[in-house]
Formats: C-alpha cells, structure tokens, sequence
C-alpha cells in the first residue's frame, strides 16, 4: 500500500488502541455523544494525520510509525493502568531513577501490554510493502494531504470554538493523556530545557553566612537531623487524624506536628531540590535550583559541617558540595535486597556519626520511605500489621484495600525510623544538642479518582499528592540553648505550611545570621525568644 493509506491506518489504530483513557475522559468532559465531542474527536484525528504523513518518506516512515506504535503501548500502559500522566516533570524524574526502581515498574503485565499492542503490530509494519511515489509527486500528494487535514481540522474547531475551547481549557490534563503525542511533546521540552542547561554555573548565595550569638551560649556541638521522606502523604498518618494508628511510636515521644502542609512538586526531581532551595514554589524553576547554591551550601558558609546519606536516588545536585553517601550500595546489610534497601540502614551509622560529632552539624536521611508501587518493600515483616497487604508491583492484582494496607505498613515503619533516629539524638545528648525535622517530598494516590502512584501535574494534582507531613522534634538542651518554645510550636502547628518554609526553618535552627534568612518562612521563629537577625531577602 502506499504511505499515506498506512500512516492513516497506524493513525487510527493509535488513536482508538492506546488512548482508552483519553477518550473515556474525553467522552466525560463533552457530556457524552453530542456534536461538540465528534467535532473534537475529528480534529484530533485529523491533526494527528496531518502530523504523521508529514514523515511519510522513503527511509523515515516504518521506523516512525513503529516509535509512534511502541510508545503509544509504553505510555498507555501507565495512563490507563495508574492514571499517570507523562508530562515534562514525570519523564525528568523517569530520568533520574534508579535500575531498582523502573524494575518494579516493569511487570509481566507491562511486558505482556507492550508485547500485543507495540510489538505485534510493529511487525506487521514492518512486513507491510510500502508503494511509494516518485519525489515531486510525493511531495504534492503529502502536500494535498497534510493542507486538507489542517484546514477541515481549523474548520471543526471554528464551527464549535467554543464548546471545543472552554472544554480544553477547563481540563488541561485530558490534553496530556493523549498517547503517545502528549508524552513526546513533553520529552522534547525536556531535552531543550537539559541542553538550555548545560554549562550553567551555580551563583554563590549566603556569602555573608556566619553563626549567631546562640552559639556563644551552647556547650555542646548543635545538631540537626533532616529527614527527607518519600511518598508520605499527610492524610494516612495518625497524627493527622487518620483513623488508623500509623504512628504510635511518634505519638509517644510527643513530637510537633504540621497539620497543613503542602509539596513543591509532585515528584521527587522537583520537590527535592525545591525544598532544599531559596525558591518558593511560585518562583522556581529546575534551571534556578542548578544555577543557585542550596541549603546545605550557605550552612557549609557559616561553618557548619554537612551529610547527605542518601537511600533513594540521590541528591540531585543538593549535596554536590558536601559529604555525600549512597547507602544502596552497602552489601551483605540485613536492611538491603537487590540494590534497596530499607531505612532503617541509616541508624548504625548514624549512631557512631554522633557519638564522634564536635562541630555544629546538619545531617540529612533520604529516605526510600513509601515509594511504589512496590510498597511491601518498604517495611519488615515485623511491621506487616495491616493485612492482607499487596505484595506485588502490578497494583491491578490487587484490591484498594490490600494496596491501602500495604501503604499503611510503610507508613508505620517510617513513624518506627523516625522515632529511632530520635531515640539516637537522646542518647548522644551528653555530647550534642539535638533537634529533628521531617518533611516529605511529595504524596501518594491509592486509587482515588482512578490516580495511582505520583508525579500529577500540579495544576491539577489532588490533594492526596501535595499533602505531605511535617514534623519536629527537639531535645530539651537544644531547646533551652535556642530559647524555643515547644509548648508554642504546638499553639501554631495548624497554620498553612508547605516546602517553601524548610530552607529558612533550618537557617534558624542552626542560627546562621545571613541576608537571605527570611524569618517570615522560619515556621519555628515567632516561638523563638532570640530569632536569628537579617533582613528579608530581595
């Protein structure tokens, strides 16, 4: 057959195989079968044919058509399976993952999926015998095609502007579900963005950094332990209010909690290095955190020793400067399998870390904490306590509520893992003065509203994936030495907070005087008795 007639039929198989969830949400944002949800439909189609025989040449076609059939099987999979959208920030955070990690993601089912609907009919693209035109005549006959597409498609559109525009603009995330044209699009400002990025230089920021007069009063090296959780979503934290006891042993130790607070990002490649930015969540942008010192850069300014042990994907670019870890790597540890390990591997180190500290220190633990879909990793069988619990990767085999069982068990041990490392900084409290502050990167979707895992585009995201935990802890010494107020904290801890908060918050927990120290963001600063001096910052 000729070229166009296949690219026609690799269209339509396109369109109606692999974007289930694109029509059904489609079908729902245009009310059902009407005039404004053919129009649509058509236009879509047309548009998409018009982009395709725009490849179709000698040499370029079948491999075209055979990446436009394999992606389309990949991306469908995760849209109609986990309701994942794969925009610019997912496929950055896909980038950045470990081999760990993308191997719980595929499963025989995906393996299967991409088998019948990419492989299979990639063959028969291959077999196909293209007829093809000469040049010139191809060209026209491109041409003729492509210019009828557009113009009928611009007429569609014109004839029912309105109901067609409104629909779109109010439901934004439908547009990027449609496979696998939404996902490429995507991929493609990724890499302008990466190659826009390269041979950036990081500006110097805190450069007047220096320690406050707290430290004239303190005896003893200042600690503060920052835990980086993952995939900790407020609401399944007793704490919060959940109605299970996800958290008995921080309950008992009589923490600070954070009942409001939002995340940067829905993925961790944002959310990180947004948390441990100067950027609030309003300004930043991957392109300011890589051309800006972080956190951990103005602490270092002021005198203070830093450590990023890292039990995740690393630090991405927050610890280039510092001491930096990877305990994945560790081998022959009870607390590791196959390159993951669980967190509890931080606390043998972190134990003999503060029995030797004799300089002001900020440690931080990123954790691997909730990360899916595998959430029975997550713990020990120790703490298998809600069951039956999902103990696979392809969430599908499961019920929501063995995959609700199985989050909450991870949750359960985080609580037990922070509530050991707060056990640490009260043994060492001879030698340190310690604090504690927990905040994690994103959530997590269970099932609702069809969502599964994370990395929503935040416009749209549901609360589910932006309500993240946040708490605090602090040793009775490290609260007389700051002048801190524990019983105030509490009297504030249902006040709107969020990621943009931590990176002053922990200025003013190691009392580091700087111009870029804004006490409005410190969380903990109107219960200080003496607040680190400095001036907003411009």
């Amino acid at each position: 057959m000729g070229s166009v007639p296949l690219s026609l039929i690799v269209t339509l198989y396109i369109l109606g195989a692999l974007n289930f969830t694109f029509w059904n949400q489609a079908f729902s944002v245009f009310g059902g079968f009407n005039v404004s949800f053919y129009t649509f439909s058509a236009a879509i189609a047309l548009l998409v044919v018009a982009g395709v025989v725009l490849f179709s040449a000698k040499y370029v076609i079948k491999p075209f058509l055979i990446f436009l059939i394999v992606a389309g099987a990949i991306s469908s999979y995760y849209t109609d399976f986990f309701g994942v959208v794969i925009d610019k920030e997912m496929i950055r955070n896909a980038v950045v993952t470990t081999p760990q990690e993308a191997s719980h993601l595929v499963t025989p089912t995906f393996v299967f999926h991409v088998l019948l609907y990419g492989v299979l009919p990639s063959l028969l693209v291959c077999w196909t015998k293209i007829r093809h035109r000469p040049l010139i005549g191809k060209l026209f006959a491109n041409f003729v095609v492509i210019s009828a597409c557009l113009a009928v498609c611009v007429g569609l559109i014109i004839s029912n502007y309105s109901g067609i525009s409104s629909n779109i603009r109010q439901n934004r995330e439908m547009m990027a579900k449609l496979t696998p044209f939404a996902p490429i699009t995507s991929a493609i400002g990724l890499a302008v963005s990466t190659y826009r990025e390269i041979g950036i230089v990081r500006a110097p920021l805190g450069t007047d950094a220096r320690l406050g007069p707290v430290y004239a009063r303190a005896d003893k090296p200042i600690v503060t332990i920052i835990v980086a959780g993952e995939t900790a979503r407020a609401m399944n934290f007793s704490l919060n209010g959940y109605a299970r006891e996800t958290n008995p042993e921080l309950k008992a130790l009589d923490v600070v909690n954070y009942t409001k607070t939002t995340s940067c990002g829905t993925a961790t490649a944002v959310s990180l290095p947004c948390m441990f930015s100067v950027y609030g969540r309003q300004s930043y942008s991957d392109r300011k955190a890589r051309s800006t010192d972080t956190l951990m850069d103005v602490l270092r300014r002021a005198g203070i020793d830093g450590y990023w042990w890292d039990n995740n994907t690393g630090s991405k670019g927050i610890a280039d400067l510092i001491s930096f870890a990877s305990l994945t790597k560790q081998k022959n540890s009870k607390f590791c399998t196959d390159g993951e390990c669980q967190d509890d591997i931080f606390l043998g180190l972190l134990d003999a870390k503060l029995a030797s500290i004799t300089k002001n220190t900020v440690i931080v633990l990123h954790q691997l904490g909730s990360h899916g879909p595998t959430y029975y990793l997550r713990y020990p069988e120790e703490f298998r306590r809600f069951t039956p619990d999902c103990r696979t990767a392809q969430l599908s085999d499961c019920s929501r509520e063995e995959i609700v069982n199985a989050y909450d068990n991870s949750i359960l041990y985080t609580d037990h893992n922070l509530s050991e490392v707060i056990k640490l900084l009260k043994k060492h409290q001879g030698t340190v003065d310690g604090a504690m502050i927990y905040m994690s990167d994103h959530g997590e979707s269970l099932g609702e509203n069809g969502l599964f895992l994370h990395g929503a585009p935040y416009m749209f995201a549901p609360v589910e994936q932006t309500h993240v935990p946040f708490i605090a802890w602090f040793s009775d010494q490290y609260a007389q030495v700051m002048k801190l107020d524990v019983g105030c904290l509490r009297q504030y801890s249902d006040a709107p907070t969020s990621h943009d908060n931590l990176f002053h918050t922990v200025l003013g927990m190691m009392d580091v005087v700087t111009k870029v120290y804004r006490p409005e963001l410190d969380v903990f600063a109107a219960c200080r008795g003496a607040a680190p001096s400095g001036s907003p910052a411009s």
